[in-house]
């Protein structure tokens, strides 16, 4: 499932093509994805203006003109394509994904400036929802939502407090999106490796300097990430088709057996399974 890089890779690919533009045209062509779509879905978005893209956690949130927003989650094949007059370029960093099935377009939007949107998702394990604008707490989907690891409120004064009292594992905690939002398995993984902070170790003893380490290490992997367009793995590809290039500089996630990439240390990855998703780290220098 796309991560917050992924989700803010596509945030980012979006913005030129439909922040500013009016939607003149939207096709909806089934009656729902994971969910059933919002009641007057398609007259609640035609002829609205997009004024701005968000995202919140794992979310995108594309406020419109009528004081609504828009809600997309992407699941676990979930993508947004653009098709334009004037715009056809790729990153040439990315590796080119295969076009996407047009069978799988459930929800195509026909913009300003002969722009076309087109969200694709063979699996349907997305979703779309519309609340208004003036209150992000007014969709359930938000509500309960920590803060985000790349702003001022992610600190690690915070993560001591949220940790204090907290016995479950650390790689557990860092994935409960009402403590922090939008971490998943891959970026956890990687966080924890390279701050050298063991994914057993209990999330209370991290409380103090290993939070100190950690927080940062959090904060330059999804850096990185961004930079890279995101991790693809399986169906993740960004707005232009292309896919993630961040999975060829993993340094835990993926590379059970191969030697550990941390200064000085002598050991290699290992797996194991916690609440039933794969975990990898070094035992010998994460503590």
């Amino acid at each position: 499932m796309p991560e917050l890089p992924e989700v803010e890779t596509v945030r980012r690919g979006l913005i030129p093509a439909l922040e500013g533009r009016r939607l003149l045209r939207v096709d909806i062509r089934r009656p729902d994805l994971r969910f059933p779509f919002p009641e007057r879905m398609q007259q609640r978005l035609e002829h609205k203006t997009i004024e701005r893209i968000d995202r919140r956690s794992k979310y995108l949130l594309f406020r419109l003109s009528s004081g609504e927003t828009l809600l997309s989650h992407l699941g676990m094949s979930g993508r947004f394509s653009i098709e334009s007059d004037t715009d056809s370029t790729q990153p040439g960093d990315f590796v080119h994904a295969q076009p996407a099935n047009p069978r799988h377009d459930h929800v195509v939007l026909e913009a300003e400036n002969g722009v076309t949107v087109r969200y694709n998702d063979p699996r349907r394990f997305g979703f779309m929802d519309l609340f208004s604008t003036d209150d992000d707490t007014a969709c359930a989907y938000l509500t309960s939502l920590g803060p985000e690891p790349l702003s001022n409120a992610f600190s690690t004064a915070y993560l001591d407090e949220a940790f204090r009292n907290k016995s479950t594992p650390a790689k557990t905690a860092l994935l409960d999106q009402s403590l922090i939002a939008g971490l998943g398995n891959i970026y956890v993984c990687e966080a924890l490796h390279e701050a050298r902070i063991s994914p057993r170790r209990a999330a209370k003893t991290l409380v103090g300097a290993r939070n100190a380490r950690l927080v940062p290490a959090i904060r330059r992997i999804l850096s990185r990430a961004i930079e890279a367009g995101g991790s693809s793995l399986r169906d993740f590809a960004g707005t232009d088709g292309a896919l993630g290039y961040f999975q060829h500089t993993f340094r835990a996630y993926g590379r059970e057996g191969e030697a550990c990439i941390n200064d000085g240390c002598p050991g290699s990855i290992d797996r194991i399974v916690q609440s039933g998703r794969s975990t990898f780290f070094c035992r010998r220098c994460q503590r």
